[in-house]
């Protein structure tokens, strides 16, 4: 076999089909496109475009996948109470409360609530009134000799009547 000789397998290959060549071609005039004007010419983007009217994509709302009636709630950590009580900005033996903390600076704004969270070690014996704790934050609260206090309790799972 020789390089003169090599050649595809026969009907592996067919030639393109070109466009815009006459009538007599088969896909003349339009060129395959059917119309004149802007959607006949190339690098036309015209998707969503309404002759100037604000797009319907556009003038939907924009929620996205945010929960329109969730809480948002503050939260701190034990490390950030441990420290701003150590900096003596919190009094420990006071009863601390949500509005104590923004007082003091340690949060900006309770929003619809504060959660209290276990990172960092609490050394203080502290009483905190709280929205919301996790279960290790309260715990670790309970072993310094604290407590915790739950303005918004979990509901109670009820037995099936």
């Amino acid at each position: 076999m020789k390089l003169n000789e090599l050649a595809d397998n026969p009907g592996s290959t067919k030639k393109l089909m070109r466009v815009g060549r006459g009538v007599g071609s088969g896909k003349g005039k339009t060129g395959g496109r059917g119309v004149k004007g802007q959607k006949s010419r190339r690098g036309v983007s015209i998707n969503g475009f309404e002759g100037g009217q604000m797009p319907l994509h556009m003038r939907m709302p924009k929620r996205g996948f945010n929960a329109l009636n969730s809480k948002k709630t503050q939260w701190i950590n034990l490390a950030t109470l441990q420290n701003a009580i150590d900096n003596k900005k919190i009094d420990a033996k006071n009863e601390i409360t949500e509005d104590t903390l923004v007082e003091a600076g340690v949060l900006r704004r309770k929003k619809d609530g504060v959660r209290l969270l276990a990172r960092g070690e609490l050394k203080a014996k502290v009483n905190i009134t709280v929205s919301g704790a996790s279960a290790a934050a309260i715990a670790a609260v309970e072993k310094a000799g604290g407590k915790v206090t739950l303005l918004n309790p979990p509901a109670a799972e009820e037995a099936a009547a």
